[in-house]
Protein backbone atom coordinates (compact mmCIF):
# COMPACT_ATOMS: atom_id res chain seq x y z
CA UNK A 1 0.00 0.00 0.00
CA UNK A 2 1.86 3.29 -1.32
CA UNK A 3 1.68 6.61 0.77
CA UNK A 4 0.54 9.67 -1.41
CA UNK A 5 4.17 10.71 -1.84
CA UNK A 6 5.09 7.27 -3.21
CA UNK A 7 2.07 7.23 -6.08
CA UNK A 8 3.28 7.60 -9.57
CA UNK A 9 1.46 8.81 -12.63
CA UNK A 10 0.39 5.26 -13.64
CA UNK A 11 -1.71 4.92 -10.32
CA UNK A 12 -5.30 6.14 -11.22
CA UNK A 13 -5.58 8.55 -8.46
CA UNK A 14 -2.42 10.36 -8.74
CA UNK A 15 -3.16 11.48 -12.49
CA UNK A 16 -6.91 12.12 -11.72
CA UNK A 17 -5.76 14.48 -9.22
CA UNK A 18 -3.29 16.25 -11.06
CA UNK A 19 -5.53 16.73 -13.93
CA UNK A 20 -8.62 17.64 -11.98
CA UNK A 21 -6.76 20.01 -10.30
CA UNK A 22 -8.05 23.52 -9.61
CA UNK A 23 -4.59 25.25 -10.78
CA UNK A 24 -2.34 22.10 -12.68
CA UNK A 25 -5.14 20.57 -14.49
CA UNK A 26 -5.68 21.90 -17.71
CA UNK A 27 -2.03 22.59 -18.74
CA UNK A 28 -0.90 19.13 -17.20
CA UNK A 29 -3.54 16.92 -19.40
CA UNK A 30 -2.80 19.62 -22.55
CA UNK A 31 1.01 18.78 -22.22
CA UNK A 32 0.33 15.15 -22.07
CA UNK A 33 -2.28 14.72 -24.78
CA UNK A 34 0.16 16.87 -27.29
CA UNK A 35 3.09 14.43 -26.10
CA UNK A 36 1.18 11.31 -27.02
CA UNK A 37 -0.99 13.12 -30.13
CA UNK A 38 1.99 15.11 -31.35
CA UNK A 39 -0.23 18.27 -32.43
CA UNK A 40 -1.72 21.12 -30.50
CA UNK A 41 -4.69 20.92 -28.46
CA UNK A 42 -7.36 23.20 -27.78
CA UNK A 43 -9.22 24.54 -24.56
CA UNK A 44 -9.64 21.50 -22.09
CA UNK A 45 -12.44 20.81 -20.08
CA UNK A 46 -11.33 18.28 -17.71
CA UNK A 47 -14.21 16.00 -15.97
CA UNK A 48 -12.50 13.89 -13.27
CA UNK A 49 -14.16 10.25 -13.00
CA UNK A 50 -17.15 10.41 -15.43
CA UNK A 51 -19.51 7.77 -14.96
CA UNK A 52 -21.57 6.58 -17.69
CA UNK A 53 -24.27 5.18 -15.69
CA UNK A 54 -25.88 1.75 -17.05
CA UNK A 55 -29.86 1.71 -18.46
CA UNK A 56 -31.01 0.14 -15.39
CA UNK A 57 -29.70 -1.47 -11.91
CA UNK A 58 -28.97 -4.98 -14.32
CA UNK A 59 -26.91 -3.13 -16.99
CA UNK A 60 -23.18 -2.00 -16.55
CA UNK A 61 -21.79 1.57 -15.91
CA UNK A 62 -18.58 2.66 -16.63
CA UNK A 63 -16.45 4.94 -14.18
CA UNK A 64 -13.27 7.04 -16.70
CA UNK A 65 -10.53 8.30 -14.83
CA UNK A 66 -9.26 11.10 -17.06
CA UNK A 67 -12.36 12.71 -19.21
CA UNK A 68 -11.24 15.55 -21.44
CA UNK A 69 -13.50 17.84 -23.61
CA UNK A 70 -11.85 19.59 -26.18
CA UNK A 71 -13.49 22.50 -26.77
CA UNK A 72 -15.31 22.37 -30.75
CA UNK A 73 -12.97 19.50 -31.08
CA UNK A 74 -12.62 15.91 -29.53
CA UNK A 75 -13.29 13.45 -26.19
CA UNK A 76 -10.36 12.13 -24.72
CA UNK A 77 -10.30 9.45 -22.08
CA UNK A 78 -7.09 8.48 -20.28
CA UNK A 79 -6.73 5.14 -18.08
CA UNK A 80 -3.79 4.29 -16.60
CA UNK A 81 -3.79 0.94 -15.95
CA UNK A 82 -1.92 -1.62 -14.18
CA UNK A 83 -4.03 -4.71 -13.88
CA UNK A 84 -1.94 -7.43 -16.11
CA UNK A 85 -3.76 -10.37 -14.91
CA UNK A 86 -3.99 -12.64 -17.89
CA UNK A 87 -8.13 -12.23 -18.06
CA UNK A 88 -7.94 -8.45 -17.98
CA UNK A 89 -5.41 -8.82 -20.69
CA UNK A 90 -7.43 -10.88 -23.14
CA UNK A 91 -10.44 -8.60 -22.51
CA UNK A 92 -8.68 -5.75 -23.18
CA UNK A 93 -10.20 -4.96 -26.25
CA UNK A 94 -13.86 -5.87 -25.76
CA UNK A 95 -13.26 -3.39 -22.24
CA UNK A 96 -12.47 -0.36 -24.82
CA UNK A 97 -15.20 -1.79 -26.91
CA UNK A 98 -17.99 -1.08 -23.86
CA UNK A 99 -16.01 2.30 -23.46
CA UNK A 100 -16.75 3.97 -26.88
CA UNK A 101 -20.06 2.61 -26.70
CA UNK A 102 -20.78 4.03 -23.39
CA UNK A 103 -19.20 7.51 -24.12
CA UNK A 104 -20.70 7.31 -27.86
CA UNK A 105 -24.13 6.78 -26.36
CA UNK A 106 -23.43 9.57 -23.42
CA UNK A 107 -22.47 12.46 -26.19
CA UNK A 108 -25.85 11.78 -28.65
CA UNK A 109 -28.63 13.19 -27.48
CA UNK A 110 -32.21 12.77 -28.36
CA UNK A 111 -32.89 14.59 -32.15
CA UNK A 112 -29.31 15.27 -33.34
CA UNK A 113 -28.05 13.15 -36.62
CA UNK A 114 -25.18 10.21 -36.42
CA UNK A 115 -23.05 13.11 -38.03
CA UNK A 116 -23.00 15.34 -35.28
CA UNK A 117 -20.92 12.31 -33.20
CA UNK A 118 -17.58 13.69 -31.85
CA UNK A 119 -14.64 11.70 -32.90
CA UNK A 120 -13.29 9.87 -29.50
CA UNK A 121 -9.87 8.69 -28.46
CA UNK A 122 -9.72 6.30 -25.59
CA UNK A 123 -6.07 6.28 -24.42
CA UNK A 124 -4.85 2.98 -22.19
CA UNK A 125 -1.14 3.95 -20.88
CA UNK A 126 -0.06 0.07 -19.43
CA UNK A 127 2.85 -1.19 -17.57
CA UNK A 128 2.21 -4.22 -19.74
CA UNK A 129 2.53 -5.49 -23.06
CA UNK A 130 -0.97 -5.69 -23.76
CA UNK A 131 -0.23 -7.64 -27.26
CA UNK A 132 3.15 -8.82 -26.42
CA UNK A 133 5.08 -6.68 -29.33
CA UNK A 134 7.45 -4.76 -27.18
CA UNK A 135 6.03 -1.72 -28.96
CA UNK A 136 5.39 1.69 -26.94
CA UNK A 137 2.17 2.66 -29.22
CA UNK A 138 -0.50 0.23 -30.44
CA UNK A 139 -2.82 2.34 -32.63
CA UNK A 140 -6.07 1.21 -33.24
CA UNK A 141 -8.68 1.95 -35.79
CA UNK A 142 -11.75 0.22 -37.67
CA UNK A 143 -11.15 -0.62 -41.06
CA UNK A 144 -12.19 -2.90 -44.06
CA UNK A 145 -10.74 -6.63 -44.11
CA UNK A 146 -11.02 -6.91 -47.62
CA UNK A 147 -9.49 -3.60 -48.74
CA UNK A 148 -7.23 -2.65 -46.27
CA UNK A 149 -6.97 0.87 -48.29
CA UNK A 150 -10.60 1.66 -47.98
CA UNK A 151 -11.01 5.18 -46.07
CA UNK A 152 -13.41 4.47 -43.01
CA UNK A 153 -13.43 7.02 -40.30
CA UNK A 154 -15.90 6.66 -37.78
CA UNK A 155 -14.15 9.17 -35.48
CA UNK A 156 -13.39 6.48 -32.98
CA UNK A 157 -9.70 5.37 -32.24
CA UNK A 158 -7.84 3.96 -29.39
CA UNK A 159 -4.25 4.21 -28.45
CA UNK A 160 -2.20 1.87 -26.29
CA UNK A 161 0.84 2.82 -24.43
CA UNK A 162 3.18 0.28 -23.34
CA UNK A 163 5.67 2.55 -20.79
CA UNK A 164 8.71 -0.21 -21.40
CA UNK A 165 8.00 -1.03 -25.09
CA UNK A 166 11.00 -0.32 -27.00
CA UNK A 167 10.00 -1.21 -30.98
CA UNK A 168 7.89 0.69 -33.40
CA UNK A 169 10.91 3.60 -33.03
CA UNK A 170 8.70 6.03 -30.51
CA UNK A 171 9.64 9.75 -30.73
CA UNK A 172 12.26 10.37 -27.49
CA UNK A 173 9.56 13.21 -25.73
CA UNK A 174 7.11 10.39 -25.41
CA UNK A 175 9.71 7.54 -24.16
CA UNK A 176 10.46 10.21 -21.67
CA UNK A 177 7.17 10.76 -20.67
CA UNK A 178 5.81 7.56 -20.53
CA UNK A 179 8.78 6.45 -18.16
CA UNK A 180 8.47 8.90 -15.85
CA UNK A 181 4.54 8.56 -15.83
CA UNK A 182 5.84 4.86 -14.15
CA UNK A 183 8.71 5.93 -11.74
CA UNK A 184 7.55 9.70 -11.02
CA UNK A 185 10.38 11.25 -9.96
CA UNK A 186 12.89 14.28 -10.77
CA UNK A 187 15.45 11.90 -12.13
CA UNK A 188 13.23 10.42 -14.48
CA UNK A 189 12.44 14.38 -15.89
CA UNK A 190 15.45 14.70 -18.30
CA UNK A 191 13.72 18.10 -20.20
CA UNK A 192 12.43 21.29 -19.00
CA UNK A 193 8.69 20.15 -20.08
CA UNK A 194 8.90 17.56 -17.90
CA UNK A 195 10.43 19.60 -15.25
CA UNK A 196 7.65 21.47 -15.00
CA UNK A 197 5.16 18.92 -15.23
CA UNK A 198 6.91 17.26 -12.06
CA UNK A 199 6.94 20.48 -10.26
CA UNK A 200 3.06 19.83 -10.94
CA UNK A 201 3.10 16.39 -9.52
CA UNK A 202 5.02 17.80 -6.76
CA UNK A 203 2.46 20.55 -5.55
CA UNK A 204 -0.46 18.21 -6.14
CA UNK A 205 0.93 15.80 -3.64
CA UNK A 206 1.36 18.50 -1.04
CA UNK A 207 -1.88 19.90 -1.58
CA UNK A 208 -3.79 19.53 1.73
CA UNK A 209 -7.14 18.41 -0.16
CA UNK A 210 -5.47 15.83 -2.42
CA UNK A 211 -4.31 14.28 0.88
CA UNK A 212 -7.56 14.06 2.61
CA UNK A 213 -8.98 12.68 -0.68
CA UNK A 214 -6.60 10.28 -1.09
CA UNK A 215 -7.03 9.18 2.85
CA UNK A 216 -10.33 9.01 1.74
CA UNK A 217 -10.22 7.53 -1.54
CA UNK A 218 -12.52 3.98 -2.32
CA UNK A 219 -10.14 2.89 -4.39
CA UNK A 220 -7.90 2.57 -1.21
CA UNK A 221 -10.39 1.55 1.11
CA UNK A 222 -10.98 -1.38 -1.33
CA UNK A 223 -7.23 -2.48 -2.03
CA UNK A 224 -6.69 -2.63 1.59
CA UNK A 225 -10.11 -4.91 1.92
CA UNK A 226 -8.64 -7.19 -0.53
CA UNK A 227 -5.20 -7.49 0.68
CA UNK A 228 -6.30 -8.40 3.91
CA UNK A 229 -9.29 -11.27 2.61
CA UNK A 230 -6.10 -12.59 0.28
CA UNK A 231 -3.99 -13.32 3.44
CA UNK A 232 -6.53 -14.70 5.47
CA UNK A 233 -7.55 -17.29 3.05
CA UNK A 234 -3.34 -17.53 2.18
CA UNK A 235 -2.67 -18.33 6.08
CA UNK A 236 -6.36 -20.42 6.00
CA UNK A 237 -8.11 -18.41 8.76
CA UNK A 238 -11.01 -19.45 10.49
CA UNK A 239 -14.57 -17.48 10.99
CA UNK A 240 -13.13 -15.79 14.17
CA UNK A 241 -9.70 -15.28 13.26
CA UNK A 242 -11.39 -13.30 10.15
CA UNK A 243 -13.33 -10.85 12.32
CA UNK A 244 -10.01 -10.58 14.11
CA UNK A 245 -8.30 -9.11 10.40
CA UNK A 246 -11.31 -6.84 9.44
CA UNK A 247 -10.61 -5.77 12.69
CA UNK A 248 -7.29 -4.44 12.55
CA UNK A 249 -8.14 -3.54 9.31
CA UNK A 250 -10.63 -0.92 10.84
CA UNK A 251 -7.80 0.22 13.49
CA UNK A 252 -5.56 0.89 10.57
CA UNK A 253 -8.01 3.19 9.33
CA UNK A 254 -8.23 4.94 12.32
CA UNK A 255 -4.81 5.64 12.73
CA UNK A 256 -4.37 6.69 8.91
CA UNK A 257 -7.14 9.14 9.41
CA UNK A 258 -5.33 10.71 12.86
CA UNK A 259 -1.88 10.89 11.43
CA UNK A 260 -2.86 12.31 7.81
CA UNK A 261 -5.49 14.84 9.99
CA UNK A 262 -3.10 15.97 12.58
CA UNK A 263 -0.12 15.89 9.42
CA UNK A 264 -2.28 18.83 7.74
CA UNK A 265 -3.07 20.90 10.49
CA UNK A 266 -6.03 20.47 11.21
CA UNK A 267 -7.90 20.64 14.99
CA UNK A 268 -8.98 18.21 17.01
CA UNK A 269 -12.73 19.02 16.74
CA UNK A 270 -11.59 18.93 12.80
CA UNK A 271 -10.30 15.20 12.92
CA UNK A 272 -13.04 14.22 15.09
CA UNK A 273 -15.84 15.20 12.31
CA UNK A 274 -13.42 13.37 9.91
CA UNK A 275 -13.53 9.88 12.28
CA UNK A 276 -16.96 10.19 12.48
CA UNK A 277 -17.42 10.80 8.64
CA UNK A 278 -15.16 8.09 7.37
CA UNK A 279 -15.96 5.52 10.03
CA UNK A 280 -19.64 5.73 10.29
CA UNK A 281 -19.48 6.51 14.34
CA UNK A 282 -20.94 8.82 16.64
CA UNK A 283 -19.09 11.71 18.28
CA UNK A 284 -18.91 9.85 22.05
CA UNK A 285 -17.26 6.98 19.69
CA UNK A 286 -15.07 9.15 18.01
CA UNK A 287 -13.20 10.80 20.98
CA UNK A 288 -12.72 7.04 22.28
CA UNK A 289 -10.55 6.64 18.95
CA UNK A 290 -9.16 9.76 19.40
CA UNK A 291 -8.21 9.54 23.06
CA UNK A 292 -6.92 5.92 22.07
CA UNK A 293 -4.25 6.67 19.85
CA UNK A 294 -3.68 10.62 19.98
CA UNK A 295 -1.42 10.42 23.23
CA UNK A 296 0.50 7.47 21.59
CA UNK A 297 0.84 8.03 17.81
CA UNK A 298 4.05 10.31 17.10
CA UNK A 299 2.12 12.86 15.06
Amino acid sequence: MKTLEELNLVDDFLVNSLTSHKIYGEQSARYILECILRRQIGKLTVVPQRFFCGENTETHGIRLDVYLDEENGEIFDIEPDQNDGKEEIVSLPRRVRFYHAKIDAGNLTAGDTYGSLRNVIVIFITTYDPFGLNRMVYTIKNGCIEVPGLEYEDGAQTIFLYTRGREGNPPEELKQLLHYMEHSSIENAPSENLKKLHRMVTAVKRDGEVGLAYMKSFEREERIRKQGEAEGRKAGLEEGKKAGLEEGLQEGKEVEIIKLGSKFGKSDAEILALLQEELQITEEQAKQVLEKYGKTLDL
